[in-house]
């Protein structure tokens, strides 16, 4: 008898074959085998949300692993992760096999188990069920609905936006959360306030310190003092006061501990404690639950880390007990095991909390087999663990009233002081005691001295100190996943993997731990708070999220909640065809004015060009996307970019104003340093025909002197004549980098710096060097292509976008079709090349194929989708927008 077990990672194939034993084939996934594919089209709402799956090679190899194990096989059992997604590889596993032929009848079953350990998957595969339908629809419309969002309205922030890469259901409402509180910061107004505090000594002599909260008869609220003259009056009041104790109240609290971690709690944990980023977080805790070799045994250390629930297993629970009695001693152990309730709306997905899998597993006693990363996070994990189930703390808090008299004006003071008289689960966050003692007399907090009513207090000094409120901090990683969970915005899978998406889109960056809005990424925020409202509010992107919990627990039809959005998403996109780039700017100008217009030095009106002196300054959309202008372009040529703080990059570099660098010996035209929409460069002159040159990559503006800036201005710079072909060789830089010329072939240059210092002999073999590799390899062939754009509409081969001797172009067969001056290959659409393919075939008599009459249609606009499971049916619906290679996250 043979069974085959299906699960996601070969660690845990491994591990799991060795619990169950010859009788077993365990074979790994590697996770998801197949996905919508990264193209328009592969989800059709005309078609009821039909999906067009793709299995990629690799996944096809793993497939076809396990396809011809079932062939020889008893019964199939599925042991993925056990949350949504594992239950999505689940079905999609199933799907195939069954697709593939090779079930036939033979038993399937899914298991599901929160630790890797032998028990815990012996138990699991005692106790199989059925793929779990709902939590697959639940998958199904997520899936959807981010792929929706993604591929309908990230072409909308290209067209209209510039330079923007994507949004997201789930990311852009991150996104907002940031840059919300940047605009919060901008606004923020500082306000003065002063603190004022008593240095009291005891007739013991004890001192201690006591702070002002009471004057005139009325109470002090925080930050009440509100400028130094009335601090100056409340500080001449207490000088001269005389002090008694009028009451003294020792209050005893208890402290309870916090719950086992979940995953947002982990990685909040993480961060502020260990400072890993969510990514890491879940990385490391990957491995703790996959396994690691403990003494010649792999074992999972501890349970499953995607959770959002905060309960522990009833045998945990016991073994968490057992442990701190023999760690901690009886005392440290409640009457009662200590129970928690999860905030999950989903009872299917609430699973158990993280936790060790053995609480015996003391941090200290496996650290030989951990790597540093490893052993801190277990640590966490397991103290946090044990503590959940450990006695409250006992602490006595005294608080201590004192009266203030000058000449019958009052004033109030108070002092607070801590003491721990029973640590309780404290203890497991400090040093572990053999014998479970620690001492009752640990402080918590400061502790105050003996202090008795009625007693009188001597005066030692007198503390005044000036404040100022400050804007509330910007998100780090940890709080902007806790408020996130607070709002229900993502799930615990999610987390990680949008705060990853919003640094790879350069939409944030992480400084000091903090997350800085960029410049794009406050745009494109702006521009769907002004356009696309709805989709990216708190509110809404929570209630939808509810809506796929209520999925998975069967109460809603997933294919009804695709419905209801779909229909007013789409609307609102149609609606943006008719949007101008004029509104767009309008919107931006108004919403982003702190950023695009800061505050200049001399109080002068931030939105009039100080180089013209009369023109506006506005954004501006370009080809990467959006600066600064002048109205008064292109009399008026002075632009600048914006960055992520305070707005102009250009400022910040000092390039606000042109610096002058010194004149052309030969034109006797002044060299200057600017700073333009794509960055910094070398100006020659003045004009429409001043001659201008970028900023090398790794130049930077304030390295530039007047020697660096006439090497610049002067390029290309001829080296010699070849000697055989008499022709001149020249240097230069040009889009793809430094380069050598020579009758009308290139040769690429190792560094910037090459070009300014190469030789003619070096020169001469350099060419030569790229002469013979072209005729070698396809020198004579067809260049190598840029982009795939798919088959054409009327068949005869795909569409590519390919590199000539005379700059990229679009080919089809025997149609080459030259992109226009200034397109970027990677950026050319479908309906572009096709338009460009027509105009082409018609000059030359349209003699290549009967086709261009289909292919006009298409170029004109014709909505096809191209898809090769139904190109019929997906040309007729209205989700299809653009074509593109471009995936977007949640």
């Amino acid at each position: 008898m043979m069974n085959v077990v299906v699960v996601e990672s070969p660690a845990k194939a491994k591990t799991i074959n060795k619990y169950l034993g010859p009788g077993y084939k365990v074979l790994a996934s590697f996770g998801h085998v197949r996905d919508l594919p990264a193209k328009d089209g592969s989800v059709l709402p005309d078609q009821d949300f039909e999906m067009l799956w793709e299995v990629d090679g690799a996944s096809q190899k793993r497939m076809k692993d396990i396809a011809d194990a079932m062939k020889s096989s008893d019964a199939l059992f599925l042991a993925t992760d056990p949350d949504r997604e594992g239950e999505a590889i689940s079905w999609h596993v199933l799907d195939l096999l069954n697709k593939k032929r090779v079930i036939n009848g033979k038993p399937v079953k899914r298991v599901v188990f929160n630790a890797i350990t032998k028990k815990a998957v012996l138990d699991a595969m005692a106790d199989p069920r059925d793929i779990d339908v709902p939590l697959v629809d639940a998958y199904l419309a997520r899936r959807a609905l981010d792929y929706l969002v993604g591929f309908n309205l990230s072409p909308v922030l290209w067209r209209k936006l510039p330079g923007a890469r994507s949004a997201g259901r789930v990311q852009s409402v991150a996104l907002r959360l940031v840059c919300d509180r940047e605009s919060e910061i901008e606004r923020f107004i500082s306000e003065e306030y002063w603190n004022l505090s008593a240095i009291l000594k005891t007739p013991r002599g004890d001192e201690f310190e006591a702070r002002l909260v009471s004057a005139d008869g009325k109470r002090l609220q925080p930050r009440a003092i509100g400028n130094g003259e009335e601090a100056g009056r409340l500080k001449a009041l207490l000088e001269g006061a005389s002090y008694v104790v009028d009451t003294v109240e020792a209050k005893p609290v208890k402290r309870n501990p916090s719950p086992p971690f979940t995953t947002s709690t982990l990685q909040q944990a993480a961060s502020s404690k260990l400072g890993f980023s969510a990514s890491r977080t879940m990385q490391v805790a990957q491995k703790l639950y996959e396994g690691v070799d403990i003494g010649g045994e792999t074992v999972g250390l501890i349970t499953y880390m995607r959770t959002d629930g905060v309960q522990m297993a009833p045998e945990a629970i016991d073994a968490a007990r057992r442990a701190i009695a023999n760690q901690f001693g009886d005392r440290y152990l409640p009457e009662k095991a200590r129970f928690y309730s999860t905030k999950a709306k989903n009872a299917q997905e609430a699973h158990e909390a993280i936790r060790p899998t053995d609480f015996d597993r003391v941090p200290d006693r496996i650290r030989k087999f951990l790597d540093d990363d490893q052993l801190r996070l277990y640590d966490l994990i397991w103290k946090r663990g044990i503590a959940s189930q450990m006695a409250s703390a006992e602490i006595e808090r005294t608080t201590v009233e004192i009266l203030a008299d000058n000449a019958g004006k009052k004033a109030g003071l108070r002092a607070v002081g801590s003491v721990i008289r029973f640590d309780g689960f404290i203890a497991a966050y400090t040093d572990q005691k053999e014998d479970g003692e620690q001492s009752d007399d640990s402080e918590e907090g400061g502790r105050l001295p003996e202090i008795n009513v009625r007693e009188n207090l001597a005066k030692q000094k007198i503390n005044s100190t000036q404040h100022f409120t400050e804007p509330p901090p910007r998100y780090s990683e940890a709080s902007l996943i806790k408020k996130m969970e607070e709002l229900g915005i993502g799930r615990p899978s999610t987390y990680a993997a949008t705060l990853a998406t919003l640094r790879d889109r350069d939409y944030v960056t992480i400084d000091k731990r903090k997350l800085l809005p960029q410049a794009k990424g406050r745009l494109v925020t702006a521009f769907l708070e002004s356009f696309f409202t709805k989709y990216v509010e708190y509110d809404f992107t929570a209630d939808l999220e509810e809506k796929l919990d209520r999925i998975s627990a069967g109460e809603l039809n997933w294919k009804d909640v695709l419905r209801d959005f779909w229909r007013d998403f789409f609307a609102q996109i149609e609606d943006t065809k008719e949007l101008r780039v004029t509104n767009v700017l309008d919107a931006l100008n108004e919403a982003l004015a702190p950023l695009v217009f800061p505050k200049r030095e001399d109080g002068s009106d931030p939105r009039i060009c100080q180089v013209c002196g009369t023109g506006n300054l506005s954004l501006k959309l370009g080809k990467y996307g959006a600066f600064v202008g002048c109205s008064n372009y292109p009399e008026c040529n002075y632009t600048r970019q914006l960055s992520s703080e305070g707005g102009a990059e250009a400022e910040s570099n000092g390039l606000n104003e042109p610096k002058a660098l010194g004149a052309d010996p030969v034109t006797g035209e002044e060299l200057t340093l600017r700073s333009g929409r794509f960055g910094p460069y070398i100006q020659r002159g003045d004009g429409k025909d001043a001659k201008r040159a970028s900023l090398p990559k790794g130049w930077k503006p304030e390295d530039i002197d007047y020697e660096k800036a006439m090497a610049l201005i002067s390029l290309p710079r001829d080296i010699g004549k070849h000697p055989e072909t008499g022709k001149m060789i020249s240097s230069g830089i040009g889009r793809y980098g430094p380069f050598l010329l020579h009758d009308g072939g290139y040769a690429n240059l190792e560094s910037v710096e090459d070009v300014f210092t190469v030789g003619l002999n070096r020169a001469v073999t350099l060419i030569a060097e790229k002469q013979n590799k072209a005729a070698g390899g396809r020198a004579r062939g067809t260049p190598a292509a840029l982009k795939d754009l798919g088959e054409h509409p009327d068949g005869g081969g795909s569409i590519t976008v390919r590199d000539g001797k005379y700059g990229p172009y679009v080919n089809w067969g025997k149609v080459n079709a030259t992109l226009p001056k200034g397109t970027d290959p990677q950026a050319i659409t479908v309906e572009e090349a096709l338009a460009l393919i027509v105009a082409k075939a018609g000059k030359s008599g349209g003699t290549t194929k009967k086709a261009p009459a289909k292919a006009k249609a298409a170029a004109a606009g014709a909505k096809a989708t191209k898809t090769t499971a139904r190109p019929k049916a997906a040309a007729k619906k209205p989700a299809a927008k653009a074509a593109t290679k471009k995936k977007s996250a949640e």
